[in-house]
């Protein structure tokens, strides 16, 4: 079965989680995603490589993304298909051409680039940094950066059954709002922009705790993205 790729992500991360276990709070984040497949796209994938400005290159290891290993792959069983995440704790990378290559193991080489810019990065964080205790939230809505003033930017919102960061399961949500799938199949151009609520297709059990996780972004395509805001996770009971 052939690999395809969908799309990549080469961008800054405001990583603002609580339990951030010494890590810095600038990161960089690299993601490809695929296009779905009848054979796991894990046991297709040999190798994938980051690269980027100055010779830099980081590699993906090929096995199932954790909070802790923060490397890996997700598998979204909605829409049967895998993408790989890599987080490098290593602070904000400099803007330019990053390339994402995947390598499978009957000798297919795929690649994918994008331009990175440092300004989204600046103008998104400082807005968030300016206002971040003024943020409110429930278990359904929260405050955006544009009802206080700051720039207009994209919102990715999950659910998880979860009390804790440690139970908030990425590979386990009980929905996410994908605007990049809604604005790849042309059906809400703008999905996502300061959004500050969703409608759950789902329901909720009084008395249970949920998890919740809404990430700030610039862009809601994947490779146009330059910056995501990891805010924390928000942790209510319905």
């Amino acid at each position: 079965m052939t690999v395809q790729i969908y799309d990549i992500m080469a961008c800054n991360v405001y990583w603002d989680f609580d339990d951030s276990l010494g890590l810095p709070r600038e990161q960089h984040k690299f993601l490809v995603s695929f296009h779905p497949s009848e054979t796991p796209v894990p046991d297709l994938v040999d190798r994938i490589v980051a690269r980027g400005p100055g010779g830099y290159e980081a590699a993906f290891t090929n096995q199932m993304f954790t909070n802790a290993n923060r490397d890996g792959w997700i598998y979204d069983p909605s829409l049967n298909y895998h993408w790989y995440m890599l987080n490098v704790p290593t602070g904000f990378l400099p803007e330019g051409t990053y390339t994402i290559e995947v390598v499978t193991k009957d000798g297919q080489v795929l690649s994918r680039s994008r331009e990175q810019r440092d300004a989204p990065s600046r103008a998104i964080v400082d807005s968030y940094l300016a206002d971040r205790e003024r943020l409110a939230y429930t278990l359904t809505s929260w405050t955006t950066l544009a009802e206080l003033g700051g720039p207009d930017a994209y919102y990715v919102y999950r659910l998880a059954k979860a009390r804790s960061l440690r139970e908030f399961d990425t590979q386990r949500l009980l929905w996410w709002d994908n605007i990049y799938i809604r604005r790849a199949r042309g059906v809400e151009p703008q999905a996502g922009l300061n959004k500050g609520a969703v409608d759950l297709p789902i329901e909720l059990t009084p008395g249970e705790s949920y998890g919740v996780f809404v990430e700030i972004t610039d862009g809601n395509v994947q490779s146009e993205a330059n910056i995501c805001v990891f805010q924390p996770h928000r942790f209510l009971v319905a």
